[in-house]
């Protein structure tokens, strides 16, 4: 029976099979993209397509300063009741005649110049009764000083008096200079770089420390037991929740002590801070060993507090004395707004940044207190333990996502989304910890693994474009909002392309590290960043490269950049303008490619 299907008569109906499959699989794409080449050779598409393609060969970088000269021709639209108007007596200089005198909208006239100046161009434009301009067409002067063109008349509604047409002669005069459009081009082809710049740069700070966590040749051997999985679990909320409030209480007494008291206030304040926070230290450095870690963690907290404190007072003071410079450096004012947007952008970030703090101090102390007891304690005790802190564990994490839910999707029933997840989640807590042993390590590497590369990629699944739109809604229009859609699809992208390459790092330097009794932190250090540090920087550098052709696409939806002017150019028709900005776009990401290939053959 195989045989008969492996005769060449099979291999014959096999491939016309395909064939015919691949045909009809094709000719269903053609019906779908409706792809037809009517409209290709029509006369109206193939001279508009003329126009353009003359247009964006012709980039707006070099102008004249011109004169300009408007020649007017008295026109009825349409023919008055009286009969057919006298043509107009010639004068002296430049002058037009129209064919027919008069005539009805949307007729074809033929409209011709004598006496201009040789080489002189410009627009043909109709004048209504009311001073609106509707452009007709353009003109070229030949050598003897004539032009013509046929324009189609406008559709207006009749009036009795006569309108004009209007042809404006325009001479060069001088020589070039760069155009107004050029320098527009210029400003905005640098704010675009230095857009991607600061998206690329913020974007690969953060997705470092996420790559190795989204690695799973380095997750798949963390593990924990139930006990130290749970109380971490319990610490992180805490710690964030703590973190945060008490950020936010000692930034408003840093905000009253700045908007109360004077400048130099403000700067003893400062220092009171700082020296305290040194008197701590040194505290802490010659605490004998024998007193309790609670004392010591009660000694960390206040440096903690304290240090937040003096984060917040070096927030205010960078911001006053970045406005003081703004005017004080002159041109270089931008210096003195860069040192008070870090200021602001500290006060700003203090608050979710201590939270993060707070809850991975609290959290990892939570999950050393629980390995410790698990290791140390008898097995009755640590399944007790396990029970009670993976039902809490477990009604608090399900009681999180309950209220994200809510948050969401404004539900505003505290059953639904907050007792019933609770329960549930108390109730798979306690499955759990009947379920496994007391002390067996659970692979809580690989559910941290699984989870943030399910983030990074449901992240990076979202378009630039949509992500700047709620940016937009948020800071507003401009490069700002461009920059922050650019760095949180930087993050996603490049925390997985980082991820992926310390996935194929050699493994004989990862467990010769291990085999010394290195810790985690040291494992990274000395094992994985020396050999993923020159593919790193390759993907930094194609990032910025792709991130300047991203800002191309986001300037359209509000994001700033080159693609902000393009867009305008594109929506008035301005194809030479646009042509500059496609011109510029090109140079940049040529030269970009040419500085990349560089550093990559210097350093990767």
């Amino acid at each position: 029976m195989r045989d008969r299907f492996k005769g060449p008569r099979f291999r014959r109906l096999f491939v016309a099979g395909a064939v015919i499959g691949v045909i009809v699989i094709y000719a269903y794409g053609f019906e779908v993209t409706r792809v037809t080449f009517d409209e290709v050779r029509s006369e109206t598409r193939l001279t508009q397509l003329t126009r353009i393609m003359r247009a964006l060969a012709q980039p707006d970088l070099l102008e004249y300063d011109q004169e300009e000269t408007d020649v007017d021709y008295a026109f009825h639209l349409p023919c008055p009741e009286t009969g057919f108007p006298e043509t107009p007596v010639r004068g002296s200089g430049p002058y037009m005649i129209v064919t027919p005198v008069c005539a009805g909208p949307k007729e074809i006239v033929t409209i011709e110049g004598f006496d201009f100046l040789p080489d002189t161009r410009g627009p043909v434009n109709f004048l209504t009764a009311s001073g609106v301009k509707l452009q007709l067409g353009n003109f070229t002067v030949d050598e003897n000083g004539q032009w013509s063109i046929k324009a189609e008349l406008p559709n207006r509604q009749p009036v009795e008096v006569a309108q004009i047409i209007q042809a404006t002669a325009r001479l060069n005069v001088g020589l070039p200079h760069v155009s107004g459009t050029a320098k527009a081009v210029f400003e905005k082809i640098v704010e675009t770089v230095f857009l991607a710049l600061l998206a690329t740069t913020f974007g690969a700070i953060l997705a470092v420390p996420l790559s190795f966590l989204a690695a799973k040749n380095l997750m798949s051997d963390v593990r924990a037991p139930l006990t130290s999985i749970a109380l971490m679990l319990l610490g992180w909320p805490l710690g964030i929740l703590l973190g945060f409030v008490i950020a936010s209480l000692i930034g408003q007494f840093a905000e009253s002590l700045f908007a109360d008291s004077s400048f130099l206030a403000g700067l003893l304040g400062t220092a009171l801070v700082f020296g305290s926070v040194v008197a701590v230290r040194r505290e802490k450095t010659e605490v004998d060993e024998t007193r309790s870690k609670v004392g010591r963690g009660f000694l960390f907290a206040a440096a903690g507090v304290l240090a937040i404190a003096l984060i917040y007072l070096l927030a205010y003071l960078a911001m006053a004395v970045g406005d003081a410079l703004i005017e004080l450096l002159g041109p270089l004012g931008f210096l003195g707004n860069f040192l008070f947007q870090l200021g602001d952008a500290l006060r700003f970030l203090t608050p979710a940044l201590s939270a993060f703090v707070a809850g991975a101090a609290i959290g990892g102390l939570g999950g050393s207190f629980g390995q410790r007891a698990s290791d140390t304690l008898d097995p009755s005790t640590v399944r007790l333990i396990n029970l009670v802190a993976a039902a809490l564990a477990g009604a608090a994490l399900f009681a999180l996502i309950g209220a994200a839910i809510n948050w969401f999707y404004q539900i505003a029933n505290l059953t639904r989304t907050f007792a019933i997840p609770a329960i549930v989640g108390a109730v798979l807590g306690v499955a759990l910890s009947l379920r496994v042993d007391s002390r067996q390590p659970l692979p809580i590497g690989n559910w941290v693994y699984y989870v943030l590369r399910t983030i990074l990629n449901l992240v990076r699944s979202i378009e630039a474009i949509i992500m700047v739109i709620v940016f937009v809604v948020w800071v507003g229009l401009g490069p700002f909002a461009g920059a922050l859609a650019l760095t949180l699809h930087t993050i996603a992208a490049l925390g997985k392309l980082f991820s992926e390459q310390v996935e194929n790092i050699a493994t004989g330097p990862l467990e010769a590290v291990q085999a010394t009794g290195a810790n985690r932190v040291q494992v990274i250090r000395f094992a994985v960043v020396p050999q993923v540090v020159p593919p790193y920087i390759s993907f930094l550098m194609y990032r910025w490269d792709i991130n300047v052709r991203l800002s191309t696409i986001i300037g359209f939806a509000g994001g700033g950049g080159i693609g902000f002017l393009l867009q305008n150019y594109v929506r008035i028709l301005d194809y030479r303008g646009a042509a500059a900005a496609m011109l510029a776009i090109a140079l940049v990401v040529s030269t970009m490619d040419y500085v990349s290939s560089a550093i990559r053959q210097r350093y990767v």
